[in-house]
């Protein structure tokens, strides 16, 4: 059975420590004051290609995304009118239920038998990355392209999500890809930015990506940034942050020329990101003191909601992770999902009597009459028979009156149950869209009960900053988000005014959440048993020595070692550390060097006897550590010989002699 509380075997830290061995410090004497200059340079170099390629990849998904639901939803509409008339609706469910069911399919089986990292948002994931844990295959190219085409499916699909989420994962890869100057998988190496194969530059770039993503995502550069500060990376400086805003900046820029340009206004900059909420604009922006305790109160619902949410997610995934855990067991249940999605869906609109008049001004989509009179549109339709962004945009914006309460509280209700089940499903998806959408639904609801109750004061007449306030509170009290969100509110929604009530409302929410439940995301890593490593140390580990947590014995090599003893020590399944101490005797520390050194110096052969036979051998250089990284050979892959294994090698100018120790006078891990 599973247990969170051990920690997976399967991950292994990043070596975010310069190695300053021998080799390291004669590379930086040999570089000149110019050579700095132009790695600083290429820095700047890479994360500009990160913010562009990043918005391309955004742009793509909208486009396509845009394209594909426009034609299922015009034919499903198509269908049901006809049917209205003549009789036989379940024809048009059958419809709507196989497309969306063909469509999931396909994003289900991509991820499931092709690459199952590339499930859900991937945020977790870049999390645990940023944090300093290598998770297998999180940025390959692979991952990127079944992301990307299973974010398509699932959007398309009509299943409960949102595509933002994904674009920080695809960002996140393209980073770590972009920076390295090649691509392992399709076996390309471009010769170009070499200096950057290490794990702490990879990091610094693929913090980036994760901003370029959300920047793209939100149309949120400054959110972007705080957003892999708060959210992601464990090491952060001054330059990095100015890199990283100007990757958020091209982001942005790039998806917002690129799709001005498909909307056949060129230069016209008004699409900053993938979700657009639109201008808030003149009442709609008005609030008063009397009424903060009110958003405060709706920031504790939200807190409440998404404490439920998370429980629930969480009881789920265990059962998933317990018993639908082969591939074809995960596609058939996200078909069921969407199957049952389109039912739930359909039902909703056919037995709602909402109907709203269809006047010039309506922005509707695809407005569906159904029962309704003529010059009027079934209002349920407006919120269940859309893309999620389309939904929430109209439940921020649309006339007061467009929607009832009971289409409102419905809506909620059924969505809820939707989102909570789809998330953690075997496709690429996010859950900032469908959080949005619930608390705009219960956001909006609570306006209208509001206006219904003081229907004297004209200050209550706009339900839509309620919604966005309930958008907030619920997107706040699944993730736990603060300071990042705010920021992404306020800038997706193009208005400062609401930044001191978006604030309190995710405080709020973040702090009646985390009293009965941790965030979504914390949540879905302790469930993979991830290493991950908080802020602060938990509250009753001072007491705790090193001694207490090292495994012993402790597998130690000598500074000049036989070859045969490292062979034995790196192919030893029972003992599969990734670093090794270095000691002379008697028992005293010189070092520590990395099984993938140790790995590298093996397959050149770098043995005391060979360099004496040979003379004019080639010296072994960082180049060569660089060319291996980031994926190294297994030890098995690795032949040596009889002979060879009685050989001597000489650790000394490999190792690092600098390593992070913990003296046993003050040996406590606080």
């Amino acid at each position: 059975p599973h247990n969170e509380k051990l920690l997976s075997l399967k991950y292994e830290s990043l070596d975010y420590d310069n190695i300053e061995n021998q080799l390291f410090l004669e590379e930086e004497r040999r570089m000149s004051y110019m050579g700095f200059r132009c790695l600083e340079i290429s820095r700047w170099v890479v994360c500009g290609l990160i913010g562009f390629l990043t918005g391309l990849i955004a742009c793509f998904i909208d486009i396509v995304v845009e394209q594909l639901a426009g034609i299922k939803y015009q034919v499903v509409k198509e269908n049901i009118e006809k049917f209205t008339e003549a009789g036989g609706l379940s024809i048009s469910l059958i419809l709507w239920a196989v497309l969306n069911f063909t469509f999931v399919m396909v994003g289900a089986i991509i991820v499931a038998f092709f690459e199952p990292i590339a499930a859900g948002s991937g945020i977790p994931q870049i999390k645990c990355y940023l944090n300093g844990v290598k998770i297998p295959r999180v940025v390959r190219l692979k991952t990127l392209v079944i992301k990307v085409c299973g974010v398509i499916c699932s959007v398309v699909g009509g299943l409960a999500v949102g595509k933002e989420g994904p674009m920080i994962h695809s960002g996140a890869v393209v980073a770590a890809g972009v920076s390295q100057g090649r691509s392992t998988s399709l076996k390309r190496d471009f010769k170009i930015f070499e200096y950057f194969r290490r794990d702490t530059e990879k990091r610094d770039f693929v913090s980036a990506g994760a901003a370029a993503g959300v920047s793209a995502a939100f149309g949120a550069p400054v959110g972007g940034v705080l957003f892999s500060l708060e959210e992601g990376a464990s090491f952060w400086n001054q330059m990095l942050t100015w890199r990283i805003f100007f990757a958020s900046m091209i982001s942005t820029f790039t998806l917002n020329f690129f799709l001005s340009i498909y909307h056949a206004n060129p230069g016209d900059l008004s699409n900053p990101g993938l979700i657009n909420f639109g201008r808030f604009e003149g009442d709609s922006v008005t609030y008063n003191l009397y009424e903060i305790p009110l958003f405060i109160a709706m920031g504790a619902i939200g807190g409440l909601l998404g404490a439920l949410f998370n429980v629930l997610n969480y009881w789920l995934t265990i059962f998933r992770i317990r018993y639908v855990h082969r591939p074809c067991l995960q596609v058939m249940e996200a078909m069921l999902v969407a199957a049952v999605t389109a039912t739930v869906s359909f039902t909703m609109i056919y037995f709602s009597n909402d109907c709203q008049p269809l006047g010039p001004e309506s922005t509707e989509e695809y407005p569906l009459q159904l029962f309704c009179a003529d010059g009027e549109y079934n209002s349920m339709a407006t919120a269940f028979f859309n893309t999620p962004e389309r939904s929430v945009r109209s439940l921020f914006h649309n006339q007061p009156g467009t929607y009832n309460p009971l289409t409102l509280g419905l809506f909620t209700l059924t969505y809820f149950f939707l989102a909570c089940w789809t998330y953690g499903l075997a496709v690429s998806a996010g859950v900032f869209i469908p959080s949005l959408l619930i608390g705009a639904a219960w956001g909006r609801l609570c306006g209208i009960l509001l206006a219904s109750i003081t229907s004297t004061s004209s200050i209550w007449a706009d339900p839509g900053k309620y919604a966005l306030i309930g958008a907030a509170a619920q997107l706040g009290g699944i993730v736990r988000m603060t300071l990042s969100l705010t920021v992404i509110m306020v800038e997706a929604t193009g208005n400062v005014t609401y930044g001191l009530p978006i604030m309190l409302v995710l405080m709020t929410a973040k702090i009646v959440g985390d009293y009965f439940e941790e965030g979504l995301y914390d949540i879905h890593i302790k469930l993979q048993s991830v290493p991950f490593l908080h802020w602060e140390a938990p509250a009753t580990s001072h007491w705790l020595t090193a001694r207490e947590v090292m495994s012993s014995p402790v597998t130690c090599l000598n500074r000049i070692e036989k070859v045969g003893t490292i062979v034995d020590i790196l192919s030893n399944t029972s003992t599969n550390h990734n670093g090794f101490p270095v000691v002379v005797q008697p028992a005293k520390l010189c070092g520590l060097i990395l099984r993938s050194q140790l790995i590298v110096l093996l397959k050149h052969k770098v043995f005391v006897e060979l360099a004496r036979s040979r003379l004019t051998r080639r010296k072994l250089q960082l180049k060569d550590f660089r060319d291996a990284y980031p994926r190294f050979p297994p030890i098995q892959s690795i032949h040596v010989s009889q002979d060879e294994r009685e050989c001597m090698m000489d650790l000394t100018e490999f190792m690092n002699p600098t390593p992070y120790t913990v003296p046993q006078v003050t040996d406590t891990l606080s």
